[in-house]
């Protein structure tokens, strides 16, 4: 039988290009929501340089660690970068790791692409990497991703009571699980 494993309907998941890739993720992390949505540490602009160099670093922290894969989230049909996608932070002894998945440009949220990606990731989590355990987190102000983590069977297992402080309020950390036996595969 043979299940693609890169390949979706409309999108792909490939390698990340430091050299080709680094202006467009430079250009998202000029978009405040886009920074909020993905990440717990203080937004700021960063220049085309300073992500070639982050994407090196993790390159060779991935190879050298050999518990994390990161992909680039491209279009099919253009071959256009369009959103970042790993799993990370894998235990090998225990079968569990966690993922990380963003769509950069508002005009490319909410077209399906984040489910087709997340799709392909937990295939090639569960069937090609043989985890048992997914995990992912959210923030309590980021009731869509809650909602979408959901929707794709992850169950809420923790709650990190006030771990951030955004826009002079404090939020929890919401953190999922999801099981290979829960996982429907398709």
């Amino acid at each position: 039988m043979h299940i693609q494993l890169f390949e979706g309907e409309r999108i792909r998941l490939a390698p990340i290009d430091p050299e080709k890739d680094a202006e467009t993720i430079s250009k998202w992390t000029h978009d405040p929501e886009y920074l909020r949505l993905t990440d717990a540490g203080p937004a700021r602009p960063l220049s085309p340089v300073h992500v070639k160099k982050k994407l090196e670093e993790s390159a060779k922290k991935a190879e050298k660690d050999r518990n994390r894969f990161d992909f680039g989230v491209r279009l099919r049909a253009d071959d256009r970068l369009i959103g970042l996608a790993s799993i990370r932070w894998i235990q090998w002894t225990h079968g569990s790791g966690a993922i990380k998945l963003s769509i950069g440009r508002p005009e490319d949220r909410g077209q399906g692409y984040g489910s087709e990606a997340l799709k392909m990731l937990l295939r090639y989590a569960f069937d090609e990497l043989s985890l048992h355990r997914i995990g992912a987190d959210t923030f309590e102000y980021n009731a869509g991703a809650l909602r979408w983590l959901e929707r794709h069977g992850f169950e809420v297992e923790v709650r990190r009571r006030q771990a951030v402080n955004r826009d002079g309020r404090r939020w929890d950390v919401i953190m999922l699980g999801l099981l290979r036996e829960e996982w429907s595969g398709n």
